[in-house]
């Protein structure tokens, strides 16, 4: 193990899309969502041991799920949970941790993912993942996963690759295109093109490209938090950092950086990922009984039912008759009932919530 890999952890979003289950107080990233016993942020930080010790492992959250945080990640350091006072999208979120990193280990090599995504094939991930690591390392370019697609779906942004020879590894390629959420006609031509990739959010790069990219594509951002040189990890963060965060353009690590720069190499992968984005997603990734059902609960009854997702606290007995394609989730004062072709609304049904019955309820 490398005791300069470093590997940040973005676990700041509320996941509306998993309502109500992901809720604004606690979030779906600290949910058991696969019942499986552990939770996602927990199933990521498990990931990454093999590749980082874990004083070098940091999560970049609002500052409200801080204890949530320490609470499932016993382990860490409470400094090593940064925290947002308000969300301004991924791109200070990395900023943030890559200055914060640099006052500790100038020559690092930085992981970048998300808290909430599943990895099936989790030797076959490590392997990616090294020899990501080796290819930021020796050609100093910025590096992202690209995940083999399987269908044309168009909740996922893509990524076109170049089909040159690369002397490092026959699964690195230079990327041509970034596209975000085609059409359904764009992205059938692209899973049938061969050569479009879906952007798996997941990043790799040495300090030194990272900081130049800041410097290169997003100055303003890198002056303000060149500004707290000295600052990271001291009682004198904290206040810099709620000063200046508010401030920082609302802007991903996509467009900010990746899709300006010409140095990106991405890395052809295909290690059993999902980003687990919607009920319908994650019926894939559930145990299915005869007809296609995807239950967690442990008590849960099925009459005449085909190609549902339920959810349902192990203290809550359900009985379903007659349901054919719905998502059912039952929390302790919410139940959501919604057709799965329709889960695309469900963030709408939040909006209508809060504006109807009040943020609580979100």
């Amino acid at each position: 193990m490398n005791n300069k890999n470093y590997c940040v952890i973005m676990a700041g979003g509320i996941g509306s899309r998993f309502w109500p289950m992901s809720r604004t107080s606690f979030p779906k990233q600290f949910h058991d969502i696969l019942g499986v016993g552990r939770t996602l942020i927990q199933m990521t930080y498990d990931r990454f041991l093999p590749i980082c010790p874990k004083e070098n492992i940091l999560v970049v959250t609002n500052e409200r799920y801080k204890d949530l945080v320490l609470e499932q990640l016993p382990d860490l350091k409470p400094e090593q949970v940064l925290c947002e006072p308000n969300m301004r999208n991924t791109a200070p979120c990395v900023a943030y941790a890559a200055f914060w990193i640099a006052e500790r280990e100038p020559d690092a090599n930085i992981i970048v993912a998300p808290s909430d995504h599943l990895i099936l094939k989790n030797e076959e991930f490590l392997e990616t993942i090294r020899t990501s690591i080796r290819q930021a390392q020796e050609s100093g370019n910025l590096v992202t996963l690209g995940i083999k697609p399987t269908r044309p779906d168009t909740g996922y942004g893509y990524i076109q690759w170049a089909d040159e020879k690369n002397a490092f590894h026959e699964t690195v390629k230079r990327v041509k295109t970034f596209t975000e959420k085609p059409s359904l006609e764009l992205a059938k031509d692209f899973l049938e093109s061969g050569d479009f990739y879906w952007n798996s959010g997941i990043f790799i790069w040495s300090m030194h490209a990272i900081m130049n990219a800041f410097e290169i594509h997003l100055p303003e951002m890198y002056r303000s938090f060149a500004e707290g040189q000295g600052k990271y990890g001291t009682a004198d963060e904290k206040a810099f950092i709620d000063r200046i965060y508010p401030a920082c353009e609302n802007i991903s690590i996509d467009y900010g950086i990746m899709e300006k720069a010409r140095n990106v190499n991405v890395v052809l992968s295909d290690f059993g990922w999902s980003d687990l984005g919607t009920w319908g997603s994650l019926h894939t990734h559930l145990a299915q009984d005869a007809h296609e059902n995807g239950v967690v609960g442990k008590n849960v009854v099925l009459y005449n039912c085909a190609d549902n997702v339920v959810n349902v606290p192990d203290g809550k007995l359900a009985v379903l008759h007659g349901l054919n394609g719905y998502i059912v989730v039952d929390t302790d004062d919410i139940l959501l009932v919604c057709k799965k072709q329709d889960e695309q609304k469900i963030k709408q049904f939040v909006n209508d919530v809060k504006m109807q019955k009040g943020e609580g309820w979100a």
